[in-house]
C-alpha cells in the first residue's frame, strides 16, 4: 500500500530560532563564502584541473556533511535519515544559509523534486532503501518528463513500460534531462496502457540508471556546459517494486512532482533562487558605477522583486508544513522566479558592460566570465519546469477561473490520437 495521503508530520515542533541560526552560521563559516564578499560571485571549484566540471564532488561532501551535523532534510522523518525537525526549521535553514555561496546546485533535482516525491508517495521499503542516501548526498537522482515528440505536452509521452511478471521493460527516450550524466537513479514517466486517455495511462518508476540498457548522451549548450542529457531505454527491466504510486496513476504523480520541481525553482533555496542584489551591489561598486542612476534603479528594483517572490515563497512553505501538495501558487513563483532571472541578467549586463561579453585574462575577467555564464543561462529559467506560457496557462484556468483551451482528443484513447 502507498503512503501518498499526506506528507509526514515532523517528530520536534519546538524551534530555539537563535540557537538553530547559530549552528547553522557556525557550520558555514569557513566552509563557504558569504554573498556579497569581494570576489565571491561565483562558487569555486575544488577542481581546478577540470576534472569536477559539474562539481558533483564538492556537492557530495558537502551533503555529507550537512546531513553528519543534522542540518539535512530537516522536515523528513529521522527513520528515513532526516533530521526529523518541522518545517519552520526548514524555512529558518533557507533564509540564513541563502547568504552564503552553497556548493549543492548538482543536487536541487535530487533534493528539491525527487525527495519530496519519495517521501510523499513511497512505501515504507521505498523509503527505507531510498530516501536516507538521497539526503546525504551518497546518491544523486534526476527527473525524466521531456521527450522529443511531447514538447510541453507531459501527457502524450511515448516512452513505454510493459508489465513482464515481478518486472516491467522500459522501452523509449527522453530528452532534456538535467544532471543525468552523474545522477545514480531517476524518477521516469511512461505509458503503461495506451488504450487510456493520454492522462490516464502513466506510470511513475523508479529508476537504476547503471541498468543495463539505459544510456545517457549529454547535450552541449550554447555556453559549452553539457548540463542537459538525452536517456535512451532499450528493454530495460525494473523491479515492480520500484513503481512509485498506483498503475496508471502517474499522471497525478507526474503534476504533483511538476509542481514540487516549479516550487524548487521558483521558491527553493538553489543556484537561481539565491539573492542576486547583494552580488551586484558589490559589482557595481567595484566597477564604481554604483552611483549611476540608472544602475541604482536596477538595483532597487531587482532588490523589491526578489523580496516579494521570498513572500511568495514563504507562502508555499507555510502550505507544505500544513502537509499540502504545492499546487498552482508553484506556477506563480516559478513564473516570479523566472522574470527575476532575465531582470538580474538584464542588470548584471548593464552594470558590466562590454566587459560581459569581451574578456581576457586575469580575476576581473574571471568575474565576468561567471556572470556572463550566469546570463547565457539565465533564459533557461523560463523554459525548465514548463515553459512562462505554461505557468500563464495555469494560473489562469486554476486561480483566476479562465476557461481551458478546447481539446479535440479530449477522452479518446492515446493510440488513437494523430501524433507528428
Amino acid at each position: 500500500m502507498n503512503e501518498a495521503s499526506t506528507i509526514e508530520p515532523a517528530e520536534t515542533d519546538e524551534v530555539d530560532e537563535a540557537a538553530f541560526v547559530a549552528r547553522i552560521e557556525a557550520f558555514h563559516e569557513g566552509r563557504c563564502r558569504r554573498r556579497g564578499d569581494v570576489d565571491s560571485d561565483g562558487d569555486s571549484s575544488d577542481h581546478p584541473d577540470g576534472t569536477d566540471p559539474d562539481g558533483v564532488a564538492a556537492a557530495r561532501r558537502y551533503q555529507t556533511a550537512l546531513a553528519d551535523a543534522g542540518l539535512a532534510g530537516l522536515s523528513y522523518p529521522s527513520k528515513y535519515g532526516g533530521a526529523g525537525l518541522t518545517q519552520r526549521h526548514q524555512e529558518i535553514f533557507t533564509r540564513t544559509a541563502a547568504i552564503w555561496h552553497r556548493p549543492d546546485g548538482p543536487l536541487s533535482i535530487s533534493h528539491g523534486m525527487c525527495l519530496p516525491m519519495l517521501n510523499q508517495y513511497g512505501t515504507h521499503d521505498q523509503k527505507m532503501a531510498h530516501m536516507a542516501d538521497a539526503i546525504s548526498g551518497r546518491i544523486v537522482w534526476c527527473q525524466m518528463f521531456s521527450e522529443p515528440g511531447a514538447g510541453s505536452d507531459v501527457a502524450g509521452l511515448s516512452t513505454r513500460a510493459v508489465r513482464d511478471g515481478d518486472e516491467w521493460i522500459l522501452d523509449g527516450q527522453k530528452v532534456w534531462t538535467s544532471g543525468a550524466h552523474y545522477c545514480d537513479f531517476g524518477l521516469v514517466v511512461a505509458r503503461t496502457d495506451p488504450t487510456m486517455p493520454k492522462h490516464q495511462g502513466l506510470s511513475m518508476f523508479i529508476v537504476d540508471l547503471r541498468n543495463p540498457g539505459v544510456e545517457v548522451r549529454p547535450l552541449v549548450q550554447i555556453s559549452g556546459a553539457r548540463g542537459f542529457n538525452e536517456v535512451f531505454f532499450d528493454e530495460v527491466r525494473i523491479p515492480a517494486t520500484n513503481l512509485l504510486g498506483e498503475v496508471n496513476q502517474g499522471w497525478n504523480l507526474a503534476v504533483s512532482m511538476l509542481m514540487f520541481e516549479r516550487v524548487s525553482i521558483g521558491a527553493g533555496g538553489g543556484a537561481f533562487n539565491a539573492k542576486r542584489n547583494p552580488d551586484l551591489i558589490q559589482l557595481a561598486q567595484d566597477l564604481e558605477r554604483s552611483k549611476e542612476p540608472v544602475v541604482r534603479q536596477a538595483l532597487a528594483d531587482l532588490y523589491i522583486r526578489e523580496e516579494i517572490k521570498d513572500y511568495v515563497a514563504q507562502r508555499i512553505r507555510s502550505a507544505v508544513a500544513a502537509g499540502r501538495v504545492p499546487g498552482p501558487e508553484g506556477s506563480i513563483a516559478k513564473l516570479t522566479g523566472a522574470l527575476v532571472a532575465r531582470r538580474t541578467r538584464d542588470a548584471a549586463m548593464a552594470i558590466l558592460g562590454t566587459a560581459g561579453q569581451a574578456f581576457g585574462d586575469g580575476p576581473a575577467a574571471e568575474r565576468a566570465r561567471r556572470w556572463s555564464e550566469f546570463c547565457i543561462s539565465a533564459a533557461g529559467v523560463s523554459i525548465a519546469g514548463g515553459t512562462d506560457e505554461v505557468q500563464r496557462n495555469i494560473i489562469g484556468e486554476r486561480v483566476l477561473g479562465l476557461p481551458k483551451e478546447p481539446d479535440p482528443h479530449r477522452g479518446a484513447a492515446w493510440q488513437d490520437v494523430p501524433r507528428n
